[in-house]
């Protein structure tokens, strides 16, 4: 089954879908070892990882792409990606759906921010016009190869305008086809609930740490209407603290050994990343060469 497809089927399953953030390849594996369905990776935790920045549109499209590339290499999990503001106007969103679709993502999200967008938690966001983001989205929607390659609609509205225009902005993008809507930032449970009353379609849910949303379970998500839920900076926020105390211990001590509870030993990275399939690969290469040459008479 193509990744797509999978992707779809998850988020139209009646149980709520739970999509872990990663922050890397390596984190894509041990999501997926974890014996998740599906994984995410935004531009926060994207430009966090390549540029140790803040999300605020310094990574452009085909930077995101060559790194969508690598994590779909890394996992046989659909990975939702995010597309920002198509980079650009529906000339850039078309593009953009091409590229991420090449990476090998299973969906991605286009959302209404003026662009240089920032994070959807950050203070001191603007929207564009609606008419300009039903534009990119159909662009968007028309762009994409695979028919079942999942393309969500985010508006981050609720913070500027308030939450009638938010859920005026959704619907009018369920109207125009998205396969499901995201409403950015809702600051309370009643307004999550109004959310999901009043927008068609599957919804998502954006549990950030400390942001302005209530940080709900899937199951309490799931009792309100949400589809999907992601963690978008969890795994970040984790290893930001796990490195931070790790390089304190080191200073401190002058080596690592008071922290060895907290890693992996070498043997056990090894099995994480890999290596012995990769080395019976080698083998069998070797192997066929090997017979090659002798039937050759070599």
């Amino acid at each position: 089954m193509r990744r797509t497809t999978r992707l779809r089927q998850l988020i139209n399953a009646p149980e709520i879908l739970v999509m872990p953030g990663a922050h890397d390849a390596l984190s894509v594996r041990i999501i997926e070892q974890a014996g998740f369905q599906a994984v995410t990776c935004g531009g926060y935790a994207a430009t966090a990882s390549l540029l140790g920045q803040p999300d605020t549109s310094q990574l452009g499209m085909t930077e995101m792409a060559e790194m969508y590339a690598r994590l779909c290499d890394a996992t046989a999990l659909p990975l939702f990606a995010d597309g920002d503001t198509g980079y650009g106007n529906v000339t850039n969103a078309a593009r953009t759906v091409r590229a991420y679709e090449r990476a090998g993502v299973a969906g991605l999200f286009i959302e209404d921010q003026v662009f240089p967008k920032r994070c959807g938690h950050m203070s001191g966001k603007a929207v564009v016009p609606l008419e300009e983001m039903l534009g990119k989205l159909k662009a968007a929607l028309d762009a994409r190869v695979d028919a079942d390659l999942v393309i969500m609609a985010r508006t981050d509205a609720l913070a500027v305008n308030g939450i009638d225009d938010a859920i005026e902005r959704a619907q009018a993008c369920a109207e125009a086809g998205a396969d499901f809507l995201f409403v950015e930032a809702p600051v309370n449970v009643e307004q999550m609930r109004r959310i999901c009353r009043e927008v068609p379609g599957p919804k998502l849910a954006n549990n950030i740490e400390g942001g302005a949303s209530p940080v709900l379970s899937a199951a309490e998500l799931q009792a309100i209407g949400y589809a999907v839920v992601v963690f978008p900076v969890a795994a970040t926020y984790a290893i930001a603290r796990t490195v931070r105390e790790l390089m304190a211990a080191i200073r401190r001590d002058g080596h690592a050994g008071g922290f060895r509870d907290r890693m992996v030993d070498f043997e056990t990275f090894n099995n994480l990343v890999g290596l012995g399939p990769l080395r019976a690969r080698e083998g069998k290469a070797q192997d066929f060469a090997r017979e090659l040459l002798v039937k050759r008479g070599k």
